[in-house]
């Protein structure tokens, strides 16, 4: 009797190989994406770029729109790490807040191509789905809800909704992100980053603008 030799098994796959191509891949389409725009860029390009096939693209990411949007989320997970990065040097909240502001701004400086994204997706897919950027801003309230409601337990801080600070502080940062791109403003992040917080935390008002005739209860005593 002849024995029929069982066929091996393939090789499994190299897992790490795989997350290297993956990132390779949103390396060279977040590039492409933001040179040329979502709707332009073929991802042929992409794949000839990395010398594979574009059915190797395909395979790690099913659409255009999936690699476009997967390139968006992955820059903002690289802003989140960078932020959390420079909070950890210190424990002290206030200089906590002062560490996420600098490395907020110095992430874009040095990722203009992301700022670029994120206004393709708002453009392409504004009628489909929240932009992943607040996604991402929603899910991280809490922390920070938390740092700024101890500050104020603390009395480092003026009593106010925790989340009236975070808004505001936010909105000026995201505004100031998008100006620096499209202004091309030169000014580096660190002055800017001081001027923030320097306006935030101690306001522009001196003590007789608080109190002058204007009344305080018209610009800063109003509860929200």
């Amino acid at each position: 009797m002849t024995l029929v030799k069982k066929r091996q098994p393939g090789r499994p796959p190299d897992a790490a190989l795989q997350e290297r191509r993956r990132q390779a891949i949103l390396d060279v389409a977040g590039a492409m994406f933001a040179k040329h725009g979502f709707t332009a860029t073929d991802v042929q390009w992409i794949a000839d770029r990395l010398k594979i096939s574009k059915g190797t693209v395909y395979r790690y990411f099913p659409s255009k729109e999936k690699l476009f949007l997967s390139a968006v989320e992955r820059g903002i997970f690289r802003l989140h790490e960078h932020v959390d990065a420079a909070r950890r040097v210190t424990s002290d909240r206030v200089e906590e807040i002062r560490a996420a502001v600098i490395a907020y701004l110095q992430f874009f400086k040095s990722n203009p191509e992301l700022v670029e994204l994120f206004v393709q997706e708002r453009a392409e897919f504004r009628e489909r789905r929240r932009p992943i950027y607040f996604q991402h801003r929603d899910v991280r309230r809490g922390p920070w809800r938390e740092y700024f409601a101890d500050l104020m337990a603390e009395g480092r801080v003026r009593p106010m909704p925790p989340e009236r600070a975070m808004d505001v502080l936010g909105d000026v940062l995201y505004g100031t992100m998008l100006t620096n791109h499209f202004s091309g403003r030169s000014k580096p992040y660190e002055a800017q980053a001081q001027d923030i917080l320097d306006v935030f935390f101690n306001g522009i008002l001196t003590d007789k603008g608080r109190n002058g005739s204007c009344g305080q209860s018209r610009y800063l005593g109003q509860k929200r």
